[in-house]
């Protein structure tokens, strides 16, 4: 199935979903607040706060979070005819998950008392089994003859006899019921006039055509015959043998363009990074400076060791474009110009200088190495658009420069952050720097907001801990 297709399925059942929600909150309110019910199951009465109208608010953060929830569970990214098991576990843990949100978010507001006790257990169990009742309903719609002949479409494979057969076996792996294919054209061995003769022949919807190793003018020519027949084509544009881009289509100046991408592309989710950057920058440099977190550090930095509050310095920001970067001082005034008195004690591996008790910091310094609180300063660089609260670190540019691998710089296509993967995963425990690369490209390679939330909140037990801080 085309990615367009699976967009717009998972935008109609999201949209379902969302209905399904708000019925299934709807209905467990009515159940749980209808005394013959109470008296049956001899539930507690509800108070008298409990009315529909106090509980709005939830209703409709169910529409827009359970569906949101069920996404970040790969719920919609399965084929419509897939196993059972394939839906069934994601959408336990989607249904589970909205539950413990719906539970905890009446805690943290205090509505323990016009929330009944046994409502949210009664949404939990409606929602799960009217979406299940749906899926199955769709299911058996789709497996229908009616169905089958609108939703499958009649396709012919046309290439050389190598890529068809390696077509056929991964459309076979897939199984993709959309797809049927009703024949199979060589290009290298038949004329054109015989493919527009099957076209008649079988009906077709459209034309598969893989051209990597067939020449562009008959591939051309293909698609000029089907523009006058009127059936489509889906050219299998794998022209060039790439390891990792992700490949998509789009269009400039009315020109077609293949665009080859290995970072994160646009989408409603780097959108949902943005605001939460900026809204989250904001707010925690507004919290810290009121409690006054900020000034306490930058007073206690200016009585502890002469010299600025500050430390700017250097960073290659995305694409490499530097920026300045800033951090509370934690050193001596002139640290930088015993920096390469120190190289002989770098633990690090690679480009990278990192050097545990180092002589330069001051004491005042290593407490505040050690939870990352000389990072706080870089919330400003986060609230001016040059990093983002998650990504990865943001090197000095004389050590980007020293890169002696050049696939490292793939780390350097995405805004870099105040925590990342490694933060969590090793800290500063990470010794060589090839490991420090390989958690940035996973984290790259596997982005999802939902990555970006998880990570903040590892990031505070790991901070707190104070562990493998230099």
């Amino acid at each position: 199935m085309l990615r367009r297709d699976r967009q717009i399925r998972a935008q109609i059942h999201q949209l379902a979903d969302a209905m399904v929600f708000a019925f299934s909150f709807w209905l467990a309110y009515a159940l749980r607040t209808n005394p013959q019910i109470i008296e049956w199951m001899r539930l507690d009465p509800v108070s008298a706060d409990t009315t529909f109208d106090n509980l709005a608010w939830l209703f409709l953060a169910l529409i827009i979070g359970g569906p949101l929830i069920l996404e970040s569970q790969n719920f919609y990214s399965r084929a419509p005819l897939c196993l059972r098991a394939n839906f069934l576990w994601p959408l336990s843990k989607g249904c589970l998950l909205t539950t413990v949100g719906l539970a905890v978010t009446t805690y943290a507001f205090h509505m323990n008392s016009i929330v009944p006790r046994g409502m949210i257990a009664f949404f939990c169990g409606i929602s799960f089994s009217l979406i299940w009742s749906k899926e199955e309903l769709v299911r058996l719609i789709l497996r229908s003859n009616v169905a089958q002949s609108q939703y499958r479409r009649r396709f012919i494979l046309v290439g050389s006899q190598k890529e068809i057969n390696r077509m056929c076996v991964e459309l076979e792996g897939r199984k993709d019921e959309s797809v049927a294919i009703i024949a199979q054209f060589d290009l290298t061995a038949h004329a054109l006039p015989q493919l527009i003769q099957m076209l008649h022949e079988h009906s077709a919807y459209g034309v598969i055509l893989n051209a990597r190793h067939t020449y562009f003018e008959q591939v051309e020519n293909v698609i000029k015959a089907c523009e006058l027949e009127g059936v489509e084509v889906w050219l299998v544009a794998d022209f060039f043998s790439t390891q990792i881009s992700r490949t998509t289509l789009d269009e400039m100046l009315g020109h077609p363009l293949l665009i080859f991408r290995t970072a994160p592309e646009i989408s409603w989710q780097s959108f949902a990074k943005h605001a939460i950057d900026f809204i989250g920058a904001f707010l925690m440099l507004l919290i810290l400076i009121v409690i006054p977190v900020i000034p306490l550090i930058a007073l206690a930095i200016k009585l502890a060791s002469p010299g600025p509050v500050f430390f700017r310095q250097q960073r290659s920001g995305q694409n490499g474009a530097p920026f300045t970067v800033y951090k509370f001082r934690t050193m001596v005034t002139n640290a930088e110009q015993f920096k390469h008195e120190l190289e002989a004690m770098n633990e690090m591996t690679g480009p990278v200088f990192k050097v545990t008790n180092a002589p330069r910091v001051t004491r005042l310094g290593k407490f505040l190495r050690k939870y990352s609180l000389d990072e706080l300063p870089q919330l400003w660089n986060v609230l001016r658009g040059e990093m983002s609260l998650v990504g990865p670190r943001p090197l000095p540019v004389d050590e980007v420069k020293r890169f002696n691998d050049l696939s490292h710089r793939r780390r350097l296509s995405v805004k870099p952050g105040l925590t990342c993967l490694w933060q969590v995963k090793g800290r500063n425990k990470i010794s060589d720097f090839k490991d420090w690369v390989r958690l940035d490209l996973e984290y790259i390679d596997t982005w999802s907001i939902w990555l970006d939330l998880k990570i903040l909140l590892l990031t505070i037990p790991a901070v707190l801990r104070g562990t493998g801080a230099k």
